[in-house]
């Protein structure tokens, strides 16, 4: 959600563009806590949603599809191949690797099952390693990916993060013999709080990134993944000259991306992140939006279960009957992204007080329809007792822990160990 990138954020005549004037509609997901490629790529000629143009990045489309975007045949390969799917992309320092009979890509999807990822213990002020610390104890088993946030001239990742990626002292890693105590980093970064995007495509914060990509160049070769300003569709404003219209912000997206790999980093997998959310999905804007294949490695979705949610297709195809031209993000993103990885980066199921057992009745349900949608290849809950919606721990009810754990420890979510590099 927006709130945690602006909470403590000090005030500013352009207040209004860091997100203070949210609303929260149908969708609007839950923001966390605080916390390669050409590269001269033009910044004035963004690519157009669509395949890439590269025949080496392109992935095999599974098999067969149903009329919901759903894969018609559960072994159909996904991004990353398998069967029916595409070899990793190789080439660079980070060529696809391969462990045991799963493949790794250089854009880091897995060819077999899906990465699980968590935003530990959101809102309650403990410190990322402890956090991380207590939610996997509590759901059983070692993140495959963290999610972190930064905003501002904040650097990242931190020792502390570094750490955390690196595995350094893990409990978890020593005990759990399939993992390799290491994690992936998903680091969601706010570039300013006070500037508009249009003012950042431009140059405004250019001494920012520089700096930025030197702390990430010095110390975190690994390769991690990096959205930058996630969930811009509440932020707005279409007006001429606000610099805050969709395609203000695709090319502030380029930028940063450009900027920061003419600084060196080249080892940063960039995510797009939406809502997903019927209302804002079927403006007439959305479209603009979108940065460009070369600048997008993965596309990401925010959604969360509130009252009008009941299953897993539900929460990553929301439609609403007054945005009957909306089809839901999954079978947009297949449509319009065909390349192009999907990435739950935020989900969580609120607390329903007159239906206890929702939690463990849609965890169950996460389980069993997952493997329909081959090209999610990531799923990052978000762990918060007091996300701006509602209660998303996973572990409020016995049965909601014990389907919760169910579902961490499928093979599916298990089958490709984190890369060593």
């Amino acid at each position: 959600m927006h709130l945690l990138n602006v909470i403590s954020a000090p005030f500013s005549r352009r207040a209004v563009i860091a997100g203070l004037g949210f609303s929260l509609t149908l969708g609007l997901a839950a923001c966390g806590q605080n916390h390669a490629l050409s590269r001269d790529s033009p910044e004035s000629a963004p690519g157009a949603p669509g395949r890439s143009t590269d025949p080496a990045e392109r992935f095999t489309d599974p098999p067969g599809r149903a009329a919901d975007g759903r894969a018609t045949d559960r072994a159909g390969g996904g991004p990353g191949g398998g069967p029916g799917g595409g070899s990793p992309a190789g080439g660079g320092p980070y060529a696809g690797s391969r462990v045991g009979g799963c493949e790794v890509t250089a854009k880091l999807v897995p060819s077999c099952g899906v990465w699980w990822g968590i935003a530990p213990e959101v809102f309650t002020g403990r410190p990322p390693r402890r956090a991380l610390e207590r939610v996997e104890e509590r759901m059983g088993r070692p993140a495959d990916i963290v999610h972190l946030y930064h905003r501002g001239a904040e650097l990242f990742p931190t020792a502390e993060e570094r750490g955390i990626a690196r595995g350094h002292g893990e409990r978890h890693g020593e005990r759990d013999g399939e993992h390799s105590g290491r994690r992936l980093l998903l680091i969601n970064w706010k570039p300013s709080l006070d500037r508009t995007w249009a003012e950042i495509a431009a140059g405004a914060l250019d001494r920012r990134i520089d700096r930025l990509a030197a702390h990430i160049r010095r110390g975190f070769p690994e390769r991690f993944f990096l959205t930058v300003h996630h969930e811009p569709e509440n932020d707005v404003r279409q007006a001429p000259g606000s610099g805050m219209t969709a395609e203000d912000y695709a090319a502030m997206f380029r930028h940063v991306v450009l900027r920061l790999r003419r600084g060196g980093v080249d080892n940063a997998i960039t995510v797009m992140t939406y809502m997903g959310a019927p209302n804002w999905s079927a403006a007439p804007w959305f479209g603009g939006l979108y940065p460009g294949d070369d600048v997008v490695d993965w596309v990401a979705m925010d959604p969360y279960a509130d009252g009008r949610v009941q299953t897993f297709d539900g929460l990553v195809n929301k439609t609403r009957e007054e945005f009957a031209g909306w089809p839901g993000f999954y079978r947009w993103a297949r449509s319009r992204l065909p390349d192009k990885p999907v990435m739950v980066a935020e989900w969580g199921v609120f607390e329903r007080p007159g239906s206890p057992g929702f939690k463990e009745s849609f965890f169950t349900g996460v389980r069993e329809r997952m493997r329909d949608y081959p090209w999610i290849k990531a799923l990052v809950y978000f762990d918060s007792p007091r996300a701006p919606r509602g209660d998303t721990r996973f572990d409020t009810t016995p049965g909601g822990l014990k389907a919760f754990g169910e579902l961490a420890r499928d093979p599916y979510l298990r089958a490709a160990p984190v890369p060593q590099e």
